[in-house]
Parts: structure tokens; sequence; C-alpha cells
């Protein structure tokens, strides 16, 4: 195969979007994505039989005798020995097999096409190691045998999605907020900043509320139905009625603690405000009330307390059990980043904000942001984007430098330069591999004398 560099608009490319709380997976030059579930995952092993504890249809066969349940629907079935568990940690790839197995499981069930005709665009971590990025290419080029890859970081794809190749982006996920800065379609390394407050922290201030209230979080696996009072109706505050469901499997903490978290990420979702100004307990009792009804039938107007949760990711000081702590509030994670950049591109960077994960859904968190970067800022300076969710669709649809992607086989005889924004051109050059560079890695194939692609680093 001569021919090495694929432009994603001249073919069907795929785009993954592997987070640490969602995958999202689709076709390039789409507005959405066609796979959006869960990145946690059932894991149980075989028994002594061969069999599966309550074994059902859908199950995707591992290694080793290992059943992994991926998906919304095959997650939430109550199964006998399920663990629950993540393939990332930290934003990168940990176990390579439940990586692997949701591949195999995007593939089959949401594009159901071959992995060897589509092209790939995959996201990862902006520290993302050298070792697991040959890893993973090596991992798509020999296993899926897809015809070219390029691998690109979050915080770029963000900016590109937003039409910026200049920007900070503040990525506020699951297990942690992150201002990454980007200088021409490239991640500043140096200037990285994380804070582990973030959506898991919420969650876990939500469980303290509901301790203090006495409230029992029930997940909806465990109702077999409310029972109602005389009025038809359970009164504000007072402890729900229910009836257990009979017979249910004996499953695993950590399948039961996933369930009670979606049902605390729903009411986070539903109930929970950004105060527009550093919180106040007398103006916080001034808000409008938000009721909310559990699974279970209990019921109740959350005021004060849904604005006082999230404070803590912009003021940790008013977060429980963090009194005294050195954390880094949203504003400060900011300003940090932009102050570890070289002085002469700060002001792009504050002209160009991008927020993107999902606490910044919540009602009023860009406003928030929008205020105290005015305070910290010079006037007319910061300027903050919110973050489509496409941004790996449009790169592979950019200009064609900014998307190039290497094929399996490269003549021996072909070198890869870095190109503008990531990209990569190829030319001739007379030497035979083996080559080694900085930034790419060959080895020869002795069976066709040709070099094989292993590594790109964007």
């Amino acid at each position: 195969m001569s021919g090495g560099v694929y432009g994603g608009d001249e073919v069907g490319a795929l785009v993954f979007d592997i987070g640490s709380y969602t995958v999202r997976a689709g076709y390039a030059g789409e507005d959405c994505p066609k796979a959006d579930f869960p990145t946690v995952m059932g894991v149980t092993l075989d028994r002594e039989d061969g069999s599966t504890p309550m074994e059902t249809d859908g199950g995707d066969k591992g290694k080793q005798g290992t059943n992994y349940f991926i998906d919304t629907n095959q997650l939430r079935v109550a199964r006998e020995n399920m663990e629950v568990m993540s393939p990332l940690k930290n934003g990168m790839i940990e176990d390579w097999d439940s990586f692997q197995a949701i591949l195999d499981h995007t593939y089959k069930m949401h594009f159901k096409s071959e992995p060897s005709i589509h092209p790939v665009l995959m996201s990862e971590a902006s520290w993302n190691t050298r070792a697991k990025r040959e890893k993973l290419t090596e991992l798509m080029f020999e296993h899926y045998n897809i015809p070219a890859f390029f691998l690109c970081k979050t915080a770029v794809l963000s900016s590109f999605a937003n039409g910026r190749s200049t920007g900070l982006v503040l990525d506020s996920g699951a297990t942690h907020t992150t201002a990454i800065p980007v200088h021409d379609g490239y991640v500043l390394q140096q200037g990285i900043v994380k804070s582990p407050l973030a959506g898991d922290f919420m969650s876990m201030q939500c469980r303290e509320l509901f301790q203090e209230l006495n409230v029992e979080i029930v997940p909806p696996y465990m109702i077999a139905s409310k029972v109602r009072p005389a009025k038809d109706a359970v009164r504000d505050g007072t402890p729900a009625s229910w009836k257990k469901k009979e017979k249910l499997p004996q499953v695993t903490r950590s399948w039961h603690n996933y369930m009670c978290n979606t049902v605390i990420q729903d009411f986070q979702a539903s109930v929970l405000q950004v105060s527009d100004s550093p919180y106040d307990e007398q103006v916080a009792a001034q808000m409008p009330t938000v009721h909310y009804e559990l699974p279970n039938g209990y019921n109740c107007d959350f005021g004060a307390e849904r604005l006082k949760i999230p404070e803590g990711l912009f003021d940790p000081s008013n977060a429980k059990g963090l009194s005294g702590n050195t954390m880094l509030g949203v504003g400060h994670v900011v300003t940090t980043s932009v102050g570890m950049c070289d002085i002469d591109i700060r002001p792009g960077l504050y002209g160009s904000v991008v927020v993107t994960g999902g606490n910044t859904l919540i009602s009023g968190f860009t406003d928030r942001l929008t205020r105290e970067l005015s305070q910290k800022t010079p006037p007319h300076e910061a300027e903050i984007d919110s973050q489509q969710h496409n941004g790996g669709a449009q790169v592979q649809c950019l200009d064609r430098r900014l998307h190039l992607g290497i094929t399996r086989n490269f003549p021996a005889n072909v070198d890869l330069e870095t190109g503008v924004r990531g990209g990569r051109k190829a030319v001739r050059r007379q030497e035979v591999p083996l080559i080694d560079h900085q930034h790419l890695t060959f080895y020869c194939d002795l069976r066709n004398t040709q070099g094989r692609y292993l590594f790109l680093l964007i």
C-alpha cells in the first residue's frame, strides 16, 4: 500500500469520544453521535459449569470467561455477582480488555459495520502518556485492522468545535475539573491545571444532604410499588412508604452504589443551580424552591441547599468536609492555568474560554464563571463559549491540514514530518527504516519490507 494519507472529508470516518462518564461515538460530519452510553460496565465471571448468573442475551464475551454487560439496558439489570467497573482511571485507559469490549460493542450494536471499512478519529486526555498512545494505536491497527487512525486531544476538539484554534478549555466532568490552554491547535502541557472538585464531588455532597435529612436513597430496581396514603400523596418531608420487590438476586455493593448514583445524578440535574454571586445564606433563603420526588415516593421542596452544593465547585471553603483545604475553585483553576502560560498569549486565552463537560450544564454555571473571570481579568478580555459535542466530527471536516490521518502501512522510503496544527505530511526520503523520531516511531516489518506505523502524537 503506497498511498499513506487519508482525509476525513473523503471517507466515512468514525469518531470515538470515550470519557470517564459516557461513551459517545458517531460518524464524522453528523450533528449527533450514534452511540451515547455509560463508560462503566457490569462484569461477571463464568461459573465452573460454564454458565453465567442470571444469564441473558446481550452480554459481550470477554477473555478468560469474563462477561461484559455494556450499555444502559444491560448494565441496569440486577444480576448476581456482577461488579461495576470502568476501563478508565484519571481519564486514561487502565483496563485494556474492558476498553476493547466497549469498542467491540460499539461496532457491533451501534455502527453495525466492519471496523476495517472506516478510518477512526479518537479523543484522548490531554495528559495521556506516550506508552498508552502506542498501545492504543497498535490495538486499532493490529486488532481492528482500520485503514487510518487519528488521535486528538479532547481540549483541541473542544476548541475546533467552537471554531477556535487558540483558547482556554475548561472541562468539568465526572472525576475532575481541568483548565487546558490550547494555542494554534496544540495543548500547552505546562499550563494544565486539574482539580478533583467535579461531578463525583457534588454527588458525595448530595449523599451527605440526604443523610442529614434521614432520607434513604432507594434505586428503582428495589421498588415493587409505592404505597400511597389515603390522600394519595406523600406529604413533603415525611418518610416514604413503598413495597420492596421479592426474590431479588444478591447484587454486589458496587452495582448497588452505581444504581444509587443514578438517582443522585438525576437529582443534581433537576434541582441544583449555581448562584450568580458568592453564596450568601440570606440571599439563598429568598430563592424559589424546587420540588423533587425520589423513586420511593419521598418528596420535598429544596431551597438554599440546591445553591450551596454546587457552590463548592467555585468556593471549596463552602463545601462540607473540605475546610482548610488547598483545592482550587473553578475560577482559580482558569486564572492559574493562564498564569502558567507565556504572557504574550494570555489575552488570546482569556478572549476565548470554552466550557465543556456535564457540570457546565448546571443552571447558572457559565454566568457565575463569567462574573468571576471579569473580576480577575482586565475589562472586555474574557469571553466564554459553550462547547458543542461534535468537535470530532468537525475536525474531520475542517481544512485538510488539520486532519491528516496515517494509514497502517508505509513504504520504507517514506518519512513523516509534523504538519500544521497536529497534522502530518508524507515526504520522500532515501533512508530505509528502522526509523526512530522524537514524535513518531516505526519498526521494520521483515515480511513485506515496509515500515508500519505505530505511534501518532498530537
